[in-house]
């Protein structure tokens, strides 16, 4: 058998490596809560609404969950009071 796993050809260094690297750059989005661009598309939502309503933005609150293996990004405004005049 010594022989054999000697002819047998392994996989090449990188290909090995680059999956790895798959690996860890996946756990550290996991670890982190998202992806990278989530904060960018939260600004960019919240730049939109304010050209019709004047929110806070602490009044924006985004929301990313894993569901039966599908991503659900849940994007919640708490809209002001209207004012009664």
């Amino acid at each position: 058998m010594g022989l054999l796993a000697f002819f047998r050809r392994s996989q090449p260094t990188a290909n090995v490596a680059k999956e790895r690297l798959r690996i860890i750059v996946a756990q550290e989005r996991t670890a982190r809560g998202g992806p990278d661009y989530l904060p960018t598309l939260r600004r960019e939502l919240l730049e939109v609404i304010r050209k019709y309503i004047n929110v806070d933005p602490e009044a924006v609150q985004m929301n990313l969950e894993k569901e039966d293996g599908h991503e659900v990004l849940e994007f919640t405004v708490a809209l002001p009071e209207k004012s009664k005049a």
